[in-house]
């Protein structure tokens, strides 16, 4: 009586082995071209490098791994081409900058992808969002609303600049954007100058970047976004903060970001034995001793985020109502 389903189970069994000996027979020997959308240097860059360095040890087959920079539109310009262009097999993989797949529920130009569509593989962990002052000036959100504060931006979009205009719109702060810097690292150079005296950053990246603002108490973190961490345990959350329903959901669009932290995907119509193999292979590394103990020496967090999250996550920003949408929309422009 048993037999069928001894058979049934012999053959899934042979099945999955014949799927992976497959997929190593399709990676042995090959390259995977691992993208990111901004230039060297800084968070974005670090993280694609760093997964390219552990990954492909963990993909039947080890194929080699080469990032490569391809820059424009803060990140667009490459999840475009990750979407349309690049090969569908699995050989393309990508970093996606985290705040695209809002800017396609918002309904922005330029958007020539469908983030529902791309293979999502997974992130290291979710971020944290957070504005913070330089020490001499004002130190809580509170001060921000009665205070103006000089805040900078990198282009004309994005979480640096979206961030502290919903924050005026919905709690009604006094940040004044300064925008048209090129990166991170020439908003921290004005900080320091006294050109502005905020800014918005994840709290992973500042621990990289500028260690020494946190442990000097260089800075006054106002209110963060996204995961708590033990650092911030004194500071307000966007949740505790806005407390009306529609504007809890225009939040949860801006903050979207915040969920996927540096999320990775490949290609639309890549084979799905293929995609298995990359997002188990990447959830593998993550557990990896010689990515964690890399990834700890940057100071890096790891709370792994799985692609059915990064999906479930992405899906409900772009379902959102039109209306929250709609609002929203204004502080991505």
């Amino acid at each position: 009586m048993r037999l069928p389903a001894l058979v049934t189970a012999f053959l899934c069994a042979g099945l999955g082995l014949a799927q992976a000996d497959s997929v190593a027979e399709f990676y042995r020997g090959k390259t995977i071209t691992a993208l990111v959308g901004v230039s060297a240097g800084g968070e974005y860059d670090f993280q694609l490098r760093l997964v390219a360095r552990h990954l492909g040890k963990h993909i039947p087959g080890n194929p080699n791994i080469i990032p490569q920079n391809m820059t424009g539109a803060t990140g667009l310009v490459m999840a475009n081409y990750l979407y349309k262009v690049a090969p569908k097999d699995g050989t393309y993989i990508g970093l996606i900058q985290n705040g695209l797949p809002t800017s396609q529920a918002v309904g922005l130009e330029g958007v020539q992808f469908d983030a529902r569509q791309f293979q999502w593989l997974g992130s290291a962990s979710p971020s944290t969002i957070t504005i913070f002052t330089w020490k001499d000036n004002v130190k809580t959100i509170e001060e921000a609303k009665r205070t103006q504060v000089i805040t900078g931006a990198v282009g004309s979009s994005g979480i640096t600049l979206s961030f502290p205009m919903m924050l005026n719109d919905l709690l009604g702060t006094k940040f004044k954007m300064v925008i048209g810097y090129t990166g991170s690292g020439a908003i921290d150079l004005a900080m320091e100058r006294g050109e502005v005296s905020a800014r918005v950053s994840s709290f992973a990246s500042l621990k990289t970047s500028k260690p020494n603002w946190i442990s000097d108490r260089l800075v006054n973190f106002l209110v963060y976004s996204g995961p708590q961490t033990a650092e911030l345990a004194h500071v307000p959350s966007v949740s505790d903060l806005i407390t009306q329903a529609e504007d809890r959901e225009v939040a949860q669009i801006v903050g979207t970001s915040d969920l996927l932290g540096h999320p990775f995907a490949t290609a639309p119509g890549v084979p799905q034995e293929r995609v298995d193999a990359l997002r188990k292979a990447f959830q593998d590394m993550l557990r990896d001793p010689d990515y964690v103990k890399e990834a700890s020496a940057r100071g890096l967090s790891i709370n792994p985020v799985d692609a059915a999250t990064l999906t479930q996550t992405i899906n409900t920003a772009i379902s959102a109502t039109d209306a929250a949408k709609q609002r929203a929309r204004k502080y991505f422009q």
